[in-house]
Protein backbone atom coordinates (compact mmCIF):
# COMPACT_ATOMS: atom_id res chain seq x y z
CA UNK A 1 0.00 0.00 0.00
CA UNK A 2 1.32 3.49 -0.78
CA UNK A 3 2.79 5.01 2.39
CA UNK A 4 1.54 8.41 1.26
CA UNK A 5 -2.07 7.26 1.68
CA UNK A 6 -1.45 5.88 5.18
CA UNK A 7 0.45 8.96 6.26
CA UNK A 8 -2.20 11.37 4.98
CA UNK A 9 -5.15 9.37 6.34
CA UNK A 10 -3.46 8.89 9.71
CA UNK A 11 -2.65 12.58 10.04
CA UNK A 12 -6.19 13.62 9.12
CA UNK A 13 -7.76 11.24 11.63
CA UNK A 14 -5.36 12.18 14.41
CA UNK A 15 -6.14 15.88 14.02
CA UNK A 16 -9.89 15.32 13.73
CA UNK A 17 -12.40 15.76 16.52
CA UNK A 18 -15.33 13.98 14.80
CA UNK A 19 -14.78 11.19 12.25
CA UNK A 20 -17.59 9.41 10.41
CA UNK A 21 -17.43 6.37 8.12
CA UNK A 22 -19.84 5.85 5.22
CA UNK A 23 -19.86 2.23 4.06
CA UNK A 24 -21.34 0.47 1.06
CA UNK A 25 -21.51 -3.03 -0.35
CA UNK A 26 -17.76 -3.17 -1.04
CA UNK A 27 -16.95 -3.49 2.65
CA UNK A 28 -18.98 -6.71 2.88
CA UNK A 29 -17.94 -8.47 -0.33
CA UNK A 30 -14.88 -9.96 1.46
CA UNK A 31 -17.41 -11.58 3.81
CA UNK A 32 -19.01 -13.34 0.84
CA UNK A 33 -21.96 -10.99 0.37
CA UNK A 34 -22.31 -9.92 -3.29
CA UNK A 35 -23.01 -6.36 -4.24
CA UNK A 36 -26.02 -5.34 -6.28
CA UNK A 37 -24.40 -4.06 -9.44
CA UNK A 38 -21.11 -5.69 -10.33
CA UNK A 39 -21.08 -7.63 -13.63
CA UNK A 40 -19.64 -10.70 -11.92
CA UNK A 41 -21.93 -11.00 -8.92
CA UNK A 42 -24.51 -8.24 -9.12
CA UNK A 43 -27.87 -9.25 -7.76
CA UNK A 44 -29.72 -7.43 -10.55
CA UNK A 45 -28.03 -9.46 -13.28
CA UNK A 46 -30.88 -11.94 -13.77
CA UNK A 47 -33.78 -9.86 -12.45
CA UNK A 48 -35.79 -6.72 -13.07
CA UNK A 49 -35.45 -4.73 -9.86
CA UNK A 50 -38.92 -3.20 -10.16
CA UNK A 51 -40.43 -6.69 -10.30
CA UNK A 52 -38.60 -8.36 -7.42
CA UNK A 53 -37.35 -5.63 -5.11
CA UNK A 54 -39.94 -2.84 -5.12
CA UNK A 55 -42.66 -2.40 -2.53
CA UNK A 56 -45.21 -2.64 -5.35
CA UNK A 57 -43.68 -5.89 -6.55
CA UNK A 58 -43.61 -7.27 -3.02
CA UNK A 59 -47.30 -6.52 -2.47
CA UNK A 60 -48.20 -8.09 -5.79
CA UNK A 61 -46.03 -11.17 -5.48
CA UNK A 62 -44.13 -11.66 -2.19
CA UNK A 63 -43.19 -15.20 -3.24
CA UNK A 64 -41.12 -13.80 -6.12
CA UNK A 65 -39.30 -11.43 -3.77
CA UNK A 66 -38.41 -14.28 -1.43
CA UNK A 67 -37.27 -16.44 -4.34
CA UNK A 68 -34.91 -13.62 -5.37
CA UNK A 69 -33.62 -12.81 -1.90
CA UNK A 70 -33.13 -16.41 -0.71
CA UNK A 71 -29.52 -16.78 -1.97
CA UNK A 72 -28.62 -13.38 -0.49
CA UNK A 73 -30.33 -14.22 2.81
CA UNK A 74 -28.29 -17.44 2.97
CA UNK A 75 -25.05 -15.51 2.47
CA UNK A 76 -25.95 -12.85 5.05
CA UNK A 77 -27.03 -15.48 7.58
CA UNK A 78 -23.71 -17.32 7.21
CA UNK A 79 -21.45 -14.26 6.89
CA UNK A 80 -19.07 -13.11 9.58
CA UNK A 81 -17.47 -9.67 9.94
CA UNK A 82 -14.26 -9.34 7.96
CA UNK A 83 -11.10 -7.39 8.94
CA UNK A 84 -12.59 -4.14 7.59
CA UNK A 85 -15.62 -4.35 9.89
CA UNK A 86 -13.41 -5.29 12.82
CA UNK A 87 -11.02 -2.42 12.07
CA UNK A 88 -13.85 0.14 12.19
CA UNK A 89 -15.06 -1.30 15.51
CA UNK A 90 -11.50 -1.02 16.81
CA UNK A 91 -11.29 2.61 15.62
CA UNK A 92 -14.46 3.39 17.55
CA UNK A 93 -13.16 1.67 20.68
CA UNK A 94 -9.95 3.68 20.44
CA UNK A 95 -11.90 6.94 19.91
CA UNK A 96 -10.72 7.53 16.37
CA UNK A 97 -14.21 7.00 14.92
CA UNK A 98 -17.48 8.48 16.14
CA UNK A 99 -20.06 6.74 13.99
CA UNK A 100 -20.79 4.59 10.95
CA UNK A 101 -23.39 5.35 8.30
CA UNK A 102 -24.04 2.25 6.22
CA UNK A 103 -26.00 1.42 3.09
CA UNK A 104 -25.78 -2.29 3.96
CA UNK A 105 -28.53 -4.43 5.47
CA UNK A 106 -26.26 -7.26 6.66
CA UNK A 107 -25.74 -6.02 10.26
CA UNK A 108 -22.05 -6.95 10.10
CA UNK A 109 -20.96 -3.65 11.65
CA UNK A 110 -22.98 -4.35 14.78
CA UNK A 111 -21.80 -7.94 14.87
CA UNK A 112 -18.22 -6.70 14.65
CA UNK A 113 -18.78 -4.62 17.79
CA UNK A 114 -19.50 -1.16 16.39
CA UNK A 115 -21.99 0.64 18.60
CA UNK A 116 -23.05 3.80 16.76
CA UNK A 117 -24.35 2.59 13.40
CA UNK A 118 -26.97 4.32 11.24
CA UNK A 119 -28.50 1.82 8.79
CA UNK A 120 -29.91 3.90 5.94
CA UNK A 121 -31.43 0.99 4.01
CA UNK A 122 -32.81 -0.97 6.95
CA UNK A 123 -31.72 -4.31 8.36
CA UNK A 124 -32.70 -7.94 8.81
CA UNK A 125 -33.24 -7.89 12.58
CA UNK A 126 -36.98 -7.44 12.26
CA UNK A 127 -39.76 -8.45 9.91
CA UNK A 128 -43.13 -6.70 9.57
CA UNK A 129 -46.60 -7.70 8.40
CA UNK A 130 -47.60 -5.64 5.36
CA UNK A 131 -51.28 -5.90 6.39
CA UNK A 132 -51.56 -5.41 10.16
CA UNK A 133 -48.03 -4.00 10.69
CA UNK A 134 -47.18 -6.40 13.50
CA UNK A 135 -43.40 -6.43 14.00
CA UNK A 136 -41.49 -9.61 14.81
CA UNK A 137 -37.90 -10.53 15.48
CA UNK A 138 -36.67 -11.83 12.14
CA UNK A 139 -34.26 -14.55 13.27
CA UNK A 140 -36.69 -17.45 13.65
CA UNK A 141 -38.61 -16.54 10.48
CA UNK A 142 -35.44 -16.28 8.40
CA UNK A 143 -34.04 -19.58 9.68
CA UNK A 144 -37.34 -21.31 8.94
CA UNK A 145 -37.51 -19.73 5.49
CA UNK A 146 -33.95 -20.81 4.65
CA UNK A 147 -34.60 -24.36 5.85
CA UNK A 148 -38.05 -24.90 4.33
CA UNK A 149 -38.36 -22.19 1.64
CA UNK A 150 -41.76 -21.35 3.12
CA UNK A 151 -43.11 -17.80 2.81
CA UNK A 152 -42.98 -16.06 6.24
CA UNK A 153 -46.51 -15.19 7.32
CA UNK A 154 -47.99 -13.14 10.13
CA UNK A 155 -49.24 -15.14 13.13
CA UNK A 156 -52.07 -12.62 13.60
CA UNK A 157 -53.55 -12.26 10.12
CA UNK A 158 -51.72 -14.68 7.85
CA UNK A 159 -50.41 -12.06 5.42
CA UNK A 160 -46.85 -12.00 4.10
CA UNK A 161 -44.11 -10.60 6.31
CA UNK A 162 -41.58 -8.18 4.82
CA UNK A 163 -38.03 -7.85 6.18
CA UNK A 164 -37.34 -4.37 7.53
CA UNK A 165 -35.17 -3.47 4.55
CA UNK A 166 -35.96 -0.58 2.24
CA UNK A 167 -37.35 -1.66 -1.11
CA UNK A 168 -37.60 0.48 -4.23
CA UNK A 169 -40.48 2.89 -3.84
CA UNK A 170 -40.12 3.16 -0.05
CA UNK A 171 -38.83 6.14 1.89
CA UNK A 172 -35.63 5.72 3.86
CA UNK A 173 -36.19 5.47 7.63
CA UNK A 174 -36.41 9.02 8.94
CA UNK A 175 -34.35 8.74 12.12
CA UNK A 176 -31.22 7.14 10.59
CA UNK A 177 -31.37 9.53 7.63
CA UNK A 178 -31.67 12.62 9.84
CA UNK A 179 -28.83 11.34 12.04
CA UNK A 180 -26.66 10.59 9.00
CA UNK A 181 -27.14 14.07 7.57
CA UNK A 182 -26.36 15.60 10.95
CA UNK A 183 -23.16 13.53 11.16
CA UNK A 184 -22.16 14.60 7.65
CA UNK A 185 -22.63 18.27 8.49
CA UNK A 186 -20.68 18.12 11.75
CA UNK A 187 -17.79 15.75 11.03
CA UNK A 188 -14.34 17.03 10.12
CA UNK A 189 -13.28 13.76 8.44
CA UNK A 190 -15.44 11.28 6.52
CA UNK A 191 -14.16 7.86 5.48
CA UNK A 192 -15.93 6.61 2.35
CA UNK A 193 -15.48 2.85 2.26
CA UNK A 194 -16.68 0.36 -0.34
CA UNK A 195 -19.30 2.59 -1.90
CA UNK A 196 -19.58 3.58 -5.55
CA UNK A 197 -21.71 6.56 -4.44
CA UNK A 198 -24.32 5.82 -7.08
CA UNK A 199 -27.33 5.52 -4.77
CA UNK A 200 -28.99 8.61 -3.35
CA UNK A 201 -29.44 10.14 -0.85
CA UNK A 202 -26.41 8.33 0.63
CA UNK A 203 -24.26 9.52 -2.28
CA UNK A 204 -24.89 13.13 -1.23
CA UNK A 205 -23.42 12.68 2.24
CA UNK A 206 -19.71 13.04 1.30
CA UNK A 207 -20.53 16.18 -0.70
CA UNK A 208 -22.46 17.53 2.28
CA UNK A 209 -19.51 16.77 4.56
CA UNK A 210 -17.02 18.37 2.15
CA UNK A 211 -19.11 21.53 1.81
CA UNK A 212 -19.19 21.75 5.61
CA UNK A 213 -15.39 21.69 5.71
CA UNK A 214 -14.67 17.99 6.25
CA UNK A 215 -11.78 16.13 4.65
CA UNK A 216 -12.64 12.98 2.69
CA UNK A 217 -10.73 9.69 2.76
CA UNK A 218 -11.81 7.19 0.09
CA UNK A 219 -11.17 3.44 0.17
CA UNK A 220 -12.87 1.71 -2.75
CA UNK A 221 -11.89 -0.76 -5.46
CA UNK A 222 -13.08 1.54 -8.25
CA UNK A 223 -13.16 5.28 -8.76
CA UNK A 224 -15.87 7.33 -7.07
CA UNK A 225 -17.38 10.72 -7.92
CA UNK A 226 -15.60 12.32 -4.93
CA UNK A 227 -12.07 11.09 -5.67
CA UNK A 228 -11.09 14.46 -7.13
CA UNK A 229 -11.96 16.35 -3.92
CA UNK A 230 -10.75 13.76 -1.41
CA UNK A 231 -7.54 14.31 0.58
CA UNK A 232 -6.59 10.60 0.48
CA UNK A 233 -7.74 8.00 -2.07
CA UNK A 234 -6.80 4.35 -2.48
CA UNK A 235 -8.42 1.88 -4.86
CA UNK A 236 -7.96 -1.31 -2.90
CA UNK A 237 -9.75 -3.90 -0.76
CA UNK A 238 -11.02 -2.34 2.48
CA UNK A 239 -10.34 -5.61 4.32
CA UNK A 240 -6.64 -5.06 3.61
CA UNK A 241 -6.47 -1.27 3.91
CA UNK A 242 -8.39 -0.61 7.14
CA UNK A 243 -6.39 -2.92 9.43
CA UNK A 244 -3.23 -1.22 8.16
CA UNK A 245 -4.79 2.16 8.91
CA UNK A 246 -5.54 1.01 12.47
CA UNK A 247 -1.93 -0.12 12.88
CA UNK A 248 -0.68 3.22 11.58
CA UNK A 249 -2.90 5.11 14.01
CA UNK A 250 -1.68 3.00 16.93
CA UNK A 251 1.98 3.43 16.01
CA UNK A 252 1.61 7.18 15.73
CA UNK A 253 0.25 7.62 19.25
Amino acid sequence: MPTEFLETATELMQRATHVVALTGAGISTPSGIPDFRSPESGLWKQHNSSDVASIYGFRQNPERFYEWIRPLAHKIHNAVPNPAHLALAQMENQHYLNSIITQNIDMLHSRAGSRTVYELHGHLREITCIHCFQVYSAEDFIVSFLETNTLPRCANCGHALKPNVILLGEQLPAQPLIAARNEARHCDVMLVIGSSLEVYPAADLPIMAHRSGASLIVVNLSETPVDSIAKAVIHADAAIVLPQLVDALEKSE
